[in-house]
């Protein structure tokens, strides 16, 4: 199976550097294109056998597989280029959360799927989500499925759920970040701890905490339960994280929605000429209603 790659910006490139280290695809089986030709070149300096295409058309001609890795409102001009080149029995995956996959039906011939991966699978963890068009088999997906496996964990999801999925694991590893460098800087400045010591040991938590949340069997409240001494030191931050914090995710859930939203309405109409208000809503629609104390 050959792979190509319109797009090698920090995602393309991330999927063609762990694929090819995980040993899911040999380098000569990518074919890989960008807009600054350079970017390109220097994936096949470092992974000699890459094939660099000169072209949209070029690449998405050579692939049985195509991953198109662009920003959201230049994917239409990509499709328009190398639609007349694609054949049934092709592959398209987007990974443009956006781009819904009607938009693509609706202009290509070809099998649609949509990927969106993580930063987590840089170092072959974390979920990559999938999402199929009605023109995939199910021995497609499993091919697409059996090649992401190499490096992540791939969940299928509904497509209405694109923008919270991708919040939890694509947006999630930033978000958490945020939290543990704040939590570094607290604790240099309040203690005088030095900050390489800090960072170290949280950085361990944080990876001790996700195998218990994965391998381990712990759900986030009984993980909570199992550390937090009634009466002791661990609960009480409990406390007040609840108290301070809790909001905090509602408005920023909102937040990530309201750009999706955004986001959708521009594709629509780069794609079609209209806004599609009650599809829109269905997608991004969620209730706003805190449980906070």
């Amino acid at each position: 199976m050959r792979v190509g790659f319109i797009g090698t910006g920090s995602m393309g490139s991330m999927l063609i550097e762990t694929f090819i280290r995980s040993g899911a695809v040999n380098p000569e089986n990518v074919v890989a294109t960008n807009r600054t030709i350079a970017k390109a070149e220097l994936l096949a300096a470092n992974y000699p056998g890459l094939q660099v295409a000169r072209s949209n058309k070029e690449a998405a001609s050579q692939a049985d597989l195509l991953f198109i890795c662009v920003k959201p409102l230049e994917f239409k001009d990509v499709i328009e280029e190398i639609q007349a080149l694609l054949t049934p029995e092709q592959i398209i995956v987007s990974i443009t959360s956006p781009v819904l996959i009607r938009h693509l039906e609706a202009l290509l011939p070809c099998k649609i799927a949509k990927v969106i991966p993580s930063i987590t699978n840089h170092v072959l963890s974390g979920a990559t989500l999938c999402i199929y068009g009605d023109r995939m088999k199910a021995e497609d997906q499993k091919r697409l499925e059996n090649l992401l496996s190499r490096v992540s964990a791939p969940i299928r999801i509904s497509e209405e759920h694109t923008r919270i999925s991708s919040d939890l694991s694509s947006c999630g590893p930033a978000f958490l970040a945020f939290f543990i460098q704040k939590y570094i800087q607290a604790a240099v400045s309040a203690t005088g701890i030095s900050e390489e010591e800090a960072t170290r040991l949280a950085s361990e938590m944080t990876l001790g905490t996700g195998k218990l949340l994965t391998d381990g069997g712990f759900t986030p409240a009984a993980l909570q339960q199992r550390v937090a001494v009634p009466g002791g030191i661990t609960e009480e931050g409990l406390r007040i994280m609840e108290k301070e914090l809790c909001s905090v995710f509602y408005d920023l859930i909102r937040t990530t929605h309201a750009k999706y939203e955004e986001d959708l309405e521009k594709v629509e109409a780069r794609f079609f000429g209209t806004k599609a208000d009650e599809e829109r809503d269905a997608f991004t629609s969620f209730p706003y209603e805190p449980p906070c104390p």
